[in-house]
């Protein structure tokens, strides 16, 4: 009996514990902006590790799927992203990746493709693309701050509008691709609650650039990704990133990352499922600030603040943590987001 409940835990853990990373580009080019690009010597390296250490990379609308579904993701999953649609993914990193086998998921935004805008791809290279195995999805129309209000307009109207641009572009991307998945990267990592709760009522999921691994612990309109590009291109540090384990997140008291006016030192409170985890050995880091130890709060809830005001523009709080089980580190991130009209 004893021997059977052990069983019935371990599963329990190994389930609670799987996650799969999923990886954030732009640029592969070495003559494009470092800090969105990685170059193709370092894409080809990237690709190269994980086809020789087992790792199995999937559709993102698979992963997804399973975490909609509770179902097993299997150890060392990852996925595969760019965001944009910039030439240089169709030129270079596509070839790469049919070579490997390994299939992607591209975020668009409609407008700067139709534009031909410099560096973007044709419109007739991503319905290739698509037809070649791609997942085409959801970047916006013209990659808009979408949190940001035009002059004058009303929460209603700057939802609303918002609403349009996201349907709009989903059908833009279904008429030419026969793809519809509901998937949205949102453009610059920038969201809040109203366009998180926009999003689950029209059934998508949404994507942002804080870093993180994503499991069931995960909420599916701030699924986390890792940056892949300038210092994080690295091949040493990725891998740590690609052991990343779906940190064991019960509650938090805030998780809305626009940030209220004169609210600056967002007091984060994370309740957690700490089996696996000597609470001890967490260490979290401010964006801009350094490293910080969390205040333990009780036995499984830990509380951190910055101590100097988060700036204009995006922020993130980032905690990891070792497993006591397995390799790898539990990954956490929130990201904050203060408007520049403040």
């Amino acid at each position: 009996m004893f021997k059977s409940m052990l069983v019935i835990l371990s599963a329990m853990f190994c389930f609670s514990a799987q996650a799969a990373v999923i990886l954030q580009y732009h640029h592969v080019s070495a003559s494009t902006p470092a800090i969105t690009s990685v170059t193709p010597e370092q894409f080809r390296e990237q690709m190269q590790y994980l086809a020789e250490n087992d790792f199995i990379v999937k559709p993102l609308s698979q992963v997804v799927d399973a975490i909609k579904a509770e179902q097993e993701i299997p150890d060392k999953t990852v996925v595969i992203t760019f965001d944009d649609g910039y030439r240089s993914i169709a030129k270079t990193a596509h070839p790469i990746l049919k070579e490997y086998g390994f299939p992607y998921t591209l975020f668009v935004s409609i407008e700067p493709i139709k534009a031909k805008y410099r560096e973007m791809m044709s419109w007739e290279e991503l319905v290739l693309l698509s037809k070649e195995g791609a997942e085409i999805a959801n970047h916006s129309w013209a990659h808009e701050h979408l949190i940001r209000k035009l002059e004058g307009e009303t929460q209603k109207q700057w939802l609303a509008r918002v609403e349009d641009n996201i349907l709009k572009t989903e059908q833009e991307i279904a008429l030419a691709t026969g793809q519809n998945h509901k998937m949205l990267a949102y453009p610059y990592g920038e969201y809040n609650q109203a366009i998180e709760s926009m999003l689950t009522r029209h059934g998508f999921i949404g994507l942002g650039q804080q870093s993180g691994a994503a499991g069931h612990y995960s909420s599916l309109t701030a699924l986390p990704r890792f940056p892949v590009a300038g210092v994080y291109a690295d091949l040493t540090s990725l891998k740590v990133k690609l052991h990343s384990l779906n940190m064991p997140v019960l509650s938090q008291n805030m998780s809305d990352p626009e940030l209220k006016n004169g609210h600056w030192r967002p007091e984060l409170k994370v309740t957690l499922d700490i089996s696996d985890i000597y609470p001890h050995q967490m260490m979290c880091y401010i964006q801009g600030q350094g490293a910080k130890a969390p205040l333990w709060l009780s036995g499984n809830e830990f509380s951190i603040r910055a101590e100097l005001d988060l700036p204009v523009g995006r922020s993130r709080y980032n905690c990891t943590v070792p497993s006591k089980s397995r390799t790898g580190y539990y990954w956490f991130s929130q990201a904050w987001v203060r408007s520049v009209s403040e």
